[in-house]
């Protein structure tokens, strides 16, 4: 990735980037520790178990599990109320009936927190975009959201789940190198962005400061339908769902992911609900040593965001623009990588796999063997191949090394 000054980074929180960038594989600064693996999902931490932390709790209040086969879901033959990205039964198995909905939703600045609609997603992805911040690519299918706010721009990542998921994108504008890879692509009919025609599946919210781009995804298929765009239902088999946890996996209660300075975030199991709840930055912390974490809600709910599974992906990252001060990163997901798992408070060294552009993200143990994910929500995060995993004590970190410190 490429440097600018420190100054830059402090700005991102304060407006809004527009420009395009792809992460180089920075020279990393310390070595990760090697990590054992067995033929299950494979623990890679200490035989230790660390003590609990505090986390903080849910406000939602728990439901009775419903009787779940011991074998689970997945990953082919899901039944037609089973959503095949969630293994959870959806009320009214028609909704099932159409192509997902990718939205891009932003992350920085902070002023545009808490967004909406983040806890509706059966998968949200967290990605490095450029210059120290991330961005949202939420994808919606099991459930529709009545608004996602606020709405941002493509880039070349979304390649990867254009192919995996079939989704319709739905993004707000991009630059000229991302804009021309998506049109031309034999998804770009299946690209969707604000124009006379869109509202109210795509609308510029009036009354917001900031003019932001809002969906909402119940009219979509009434939009598609007017631009004879094809929503027929995909094939998205792949994923293995169990309700029993993987073996050998370790106990960690909490543990952060830092993407730079100005863009990190915690995840607290409440063993409650048994979901992760995420606690987002509040502020800059450039020397790595004062971070300021504040609870992340869906502002259409005003429920924290809990979800069931947190995947670390770890993947290449590269910078495909010449320019010192442009970052467009072309990340790659597909093939296989180091994977980490955070399920029911365990922690798991497992692989990610995506072996075909037409397969969905899946994991596996060294032997090929699926790992299961538990059912419900997934929120994954993109690294890249070069993050450094440390645990001191019962701080377990996850740090992307990049030189946007």
């Amino acid at each position: 990735m490429k440097r600018t000054s420190l100054t830059v980074l402090v700005i991102l929180s304060s407006i809004i980037l527009t420009s395009c960038d792809s992460i180089g594989l920075a020279k990393p600064t310390r070595t990760p520790t090697p990590r054992s693996a067995t033929a299950t999902a494979t623990a890679f931490l200490p035989n230790d178990t660390p003590t609990p932390q505090p986390s903080a709790t849910s406000t939602a209040t728990a439901t009775p599990t419903p009787a779940y086969p011991d074998e689970g879901y997945g990953p082919t033959g899901f039944p037609d109320n089973i959503n095949p990205l969630t293994g959870l039964a959806v009320a009214d198995p028609t909704i099932l009936e159409r192509r997902p909905i990718l939205i891009k939703v932003q992350n920085l600045p902070r002023s545009g927190r808490p967004q909406f609609g983040l806890s509706n997603a059966d998968i949200v992805f967290e990605y490095y975009s450029e210059q120290g911040t991330t961005r949202f690519a939420a994808l919606y299918y099991g459930q529709d959201a009545e608004k996602v706010r606020p709405i941002r721009s493509g880039r070349l990542i979304d390649i990867n789940f254009m192919r995996a998921y079939k989704p319709v994108l739905i993004f707000g504008s991009a630059s000229y190198q991302v804009y021309d890879r998506l049109i031309n692509s034999e998804f770009g009919y299946r690209l969707v962005m604000e124009g006379t025609d869109t509202c109210p599946a795509i609308c510029r919210e009036q009354n917001s400061p900031a003019g932001y781009l809002i969906s909402d995804t119940r009219a979509v298929a009434d939009l598609l339908t007017k631009r004879g765009i094809d929503n027929k239902r995909q094939n998205l088999d792949g994923m293995l769902f169990k309700l029993e946890p993987p073996e050998n996996g370790v106990a960690v209660e909490q543990f952060t992911v830092r993407f730079s300075g100005a863009i990190y975030n915690r995840w607290d199991y409440d063993a409650t609900t048994g979901k992760y709840l995420r606690f987002s930055d509040a502020a800059n912390d450039l020397t790595d040593t004062n971070p300021v974490y504040e609870q992340l809600v869906d502002a259409g709910n005003k429920q924290p965001i809990a979800v069931n599974n947190v995947l670390m992906i770890l993947t290449r990252h590269n910078d495909v623009d010449p320019r010192p001060e442009v970052e467009i990163l072309e990340v790659n997901i597909q093939g296989t990588g180091t994977a980490y798992l955070a399920r029911d408070g365990q922690l798991y060294q497992v692989k990610w796999q995506r072996l075909a552009e037409s397969d969905v993200i899946t994991l596996v143990d060294d032997a090929g063997n699926l790992v299961p994910f538990k059912p419900g929500q997934t929120w994954v995060e993109v690294l890249t191949a070069n993050t450094v995993y440390e645990q001191d004590g019962d701080n377990h970190k996850f740090t992307l090394i990049s030189d946007w410190k």
